[in-house]
């Protein structure tokens, strides 16, 4: 969900308007590079005044607060506020590595605590100040400002020690939590509360990257191991709160319909239920277990009014969608003649059109949250993953100013972009369902994974068209790229933010620019569905990536030339053409293969890291098999190696699920697919072997949790491809008959 990438850091104000429904003002959609910089040092080191009101309340409270971000305990443990949410991609352990890093600190005594909503404190650069975890910002967003923390809290311990021995502070040394001069030493904690009282230094000193003791070194386990491992780890799906209670709801079958009728006469009868009440989403079951509340539901009569429903079923819907590729879209970039370039004597040319499928999040913990609204303040657990929206939308739906509204953030069991949302659905139907309760309890809202599966958030369906060619020397001299889907902008308090003419930039993203072609058109087409849709991730590379480079195999065989060899000739970016080198010699590319095996390769830049994957596939009655995944990654410094590695294999295992057999379908407006006996998720067995490299770089550091996911699909299809002879425009392969040429 990287739109947010494109807000200036003035927007934040311009996003808090919208927030609070007041006057919208257009913003500038570019990316904020520079708030990488000085600004968060400022952010840093410009908050002191603040730290009593900042500092979270819960779990590991205790310490002394050098600055928002770090606190050290008498016992010597050094807690680091952690300002994204960690749902699995090992932020978390990120954060708290840059920190401890700069301090010096014994990593086994380094924990975390998740900050609370607070966006003046902790915002995220990268979205405009406004707070928020998505798009593959938080490490690029928070690398200065956390080594800034860090620095910062190891010069006031050395500032203390210095003045209670007397010495010069540059004869004492940091190590392992200990600081020490001569014969003296003395552990952090035992500081502590000394330092914390020390002036702040304005700009405290980096280290050098030879320095490092953390950063980019292998064996730093994740912070989270331990807890996750044993099972100590509470999810908000783990909450046990006094007096609370279980919420289920009943949604509609169809998006848009709304209640008519409801007898709730059985579902009270329910052993353990407590109450049923009307919120907007649908009709409530509370009660005392989750059991009674499915329960209950079960039991409830509703009778639906879908006379504003979506009613399309799958066909229908693409039919639609195909028949507006046949008709001009919005200009989104134009270069050169198109048209006469496809036309030019000698040229060969290729066109495809593709179809995607709506897909799922399919997160391992489905959506929950608990909320009390109890004397005119609202208390929210939750893994909150834009804090930015679901405080404003917490307090409307409460009738409640947003200062009123309280997020204690906890662990999720994964998101791929469902848990940040503009409506913070689930966040706003768990206050609702309390509010309307009246009691001033507990409610934790559940959503099974039916309820997730049926009545969620997708990433939209898409169609493309690509009219493509190459001259008669074999080099690329046209494309016509036309993209028609459903926009997760508009609709949205982000639309007069993030649309320009008409452009929703997630719908195209990845379409041009990676390749050297002289004439050039994309185009877009924004069709209108009932289906709620959102960013899934890598967002829309998920599908422009896949055309892009399903159609560079095509014109690389038009021009009768290595796939590798003819992305390295028009490849526009000399990191993109490193990760293609070091994919396809770390894969073997060129060499023998065993009988019945294929290569493909695809490569993508997406989040500004750069990413290319060779795939081995061998073809079987059951379809396409992938034997092996050798990927390539540049993501600039890189903080922890085995994190990096962790979400490259995961974004390969998330988008292999996709390119196999993950599609949600509507028959007449209805989802399909329930669980994962219906929407099948990655198995084990069919997970290949896989190897990350990663290219050493001192470049500012990028994102990782997404950019793994683009090349994926397409690399297999060109493994298809190579078997095959025929490509794939189509997805899930599920369904489609693929045998050796």
């Amino acid at each position: 969900m990287h739109m947010l990438q494109k807000l200036e850091p003035g927007a934040v104000s311009g996003l808090a308007a919208a927030l609070s429904g007041a006057a919208q003002t257009p913003l500038s959609r570019r990316f904020v590079l520079a708030a990488m910089g000085g600004a968060g040092i400022g952010l840093v080191l410009g908050l002191k005044a603040e730290v009593a009101h900042a500092a979270p309340a819960g779990a590991n409270a205790a310490g002394q607060a050098f600055n928002p971000f770090v606190k050290i305990a008498p016992d010597g443990t050094v807690t680091v506020i952690v300002k994204h949410l960690d749902k699995g991609q090992g932020i978390a352990t990120g954060l708290a590595t840059l920190a401890a890093d700069e301090m010096d600190a014994d990593w086994s005594k380094v924990t975390t605590q998740f900050a609370p909503a607070d966006g003046k404190t902790y915002g995220n650069a990268l979205f405009g100040g406004a707070q928020g975890t998505g798009g593959s910002t938080s490490i690029a967003a928070s690398y200065t400002v956390y080594r800034t923390a860090g620095a910062a809290a190891r010069a006031m311990l050395v500032a203390a020690a210095a003045r209670q021995w007397g010495v010069d502070p540059a004869t004492i040394k940091v190590s392992k939590g200990v600081v020490s001069a001569g014969s003296r030493s003395a552990g952090f904690g035992a500081l502590a509360e000394a330092a914390a009282k020390e002036p702040v230094p304005a700009e405290p000193k980096l280290k050098e990257a030879s320095a490092f003791t953390l950063i980019g070194k292998e064996g730093v386990h994740r912070v989270d191991n331990v807890a996750k491992t044993t099972g100590a780890r509470i999810y908000t799906q783990d909450l046990k709160l006094p007096d609370m209670l279980v919420a289920v709801v009943a949604h509609p079958p169809r998006f848009g319909a709304t209640p008519k009728s409801v007898d709730a006469t059985a579902a009270k009868a329910v052993k353990g239920v407590q109450d049923v009440v009307m919120v907007p989403q649908g009709v409530a079951v509370l009660a005392t277990t989750t059991h009674a509340a499915i329960k209950g539901r079960d039991a409830l009569k509703v009778e639906w009014d879908e006379s504003k429903a979506e009613t399309r079923s799958t066909a229908d819907m693409l039919a639609d969608y195909r028949g507006a590729l046949a008709k001009p879209g919005l200009p989104v970039e134009t270069h050169g003649d198109v048209e006469a370039a496809l036309k030019a004597p000698g040229v060969k040319l290729v066109e495809a059109e593709f179809e995607f499928p709506y897909l799922a999040h399919a997160a391992m913990e489905p959506m929950n949250a608990a909320a009390q609204v109890k004397d005119g303040a609202v208390t929210i657990w939750t893994g909150s993953q834009l804090p930015v929206a679901d405080v404003p939308n917490a307090a409307r739906t409460a009738g409640v100013s947003p200062d009123k509204v309280e997020i204690r953030t906890q662990w999720a069991g994964g998101s791929f972009g469902r848990r940040a949302l503009a409506s913070s659905d689930f966040v706003v139907e768990a206050v609702a369902i309390a509010k309307a309760h009246g009691k001033g309890v507990p409610v934790k809202l559940v959503w099974t994974r039916e309820d997730d599966m049926k009545s969620g958030y997708y990433r939209p369906v898409y169609v493309h068209k690509v009219r493509a060619a190459v001259d008669a020397s074999g080099k690329p001299v046209a494309w016509h790229h036309h993209v028609v889907g459903q926009s997760i902008i508009a609709g949205t308090f982000f639309e007069p933010m993030l649309v320009k003419d008409g452009i929703d930039d997630t719908s195209v993203e990845g379409t041009h620019g990676a390749y050297d072609i002289p004439n050039m058109k994309v185009e877009l087409t924004t069709m209108k569905a009932g289906v709620p849709v959102l960013w899934w991730r890598s967002v829309g590379h998920t599908h422009t990536a896949y055309a892009v480079e399903v159609v560079m195999d095509q014109l690389a065989r038009a021009a009768g030339q290595d796939p590798v060899a003819f992305r390295l000739a028009h490849a526009t970016d000399e990191r993109l053409k490193a990760v293609i080198r070091l994919a396809a010699d770390k894969a073997g590319w060129g060499t023998p293969l065993p009988a019945g095996r294929t290569r493909g390769i695809a490569a993508h830049k997406s989040f500004n890291t750069y990413v290319a994957e060779v795939v081995e596939i061998s073809l079987a009655d059951a379809g396409v098999k992938v034997e092996r995944v050798v990927a390539a990654v540049d993501c600039g410094v890189v903080v922890n190696p085995d994190v990096v590695r962790a979400q490259i294999e995961g974004g390969i295992g998330f988008g292999l699920g996709a390119a196999l057999h993950d599609a949600i379908t509507l028959d007449k407006g209805a989802v399909e697919q329930g669980n994962f006996d219906t929407y099948a998720p990655l198995r084990m067995s069919e997970m290949p072997k896989v190897e990350v490299h990663i290219v050493a770089s001192d470049v500012a550091p990028t994102g990782v949790g997404e950019p793994g996911v683009p090349p994926l699909a397409p690399a297999v299809a060109n493994a298809v491809l190579a078997a095959t002879g025929r490509p794939v425009h189509r997805l899930p392969f599920a369904g489609q008959a693929f045998k050796p040429a």
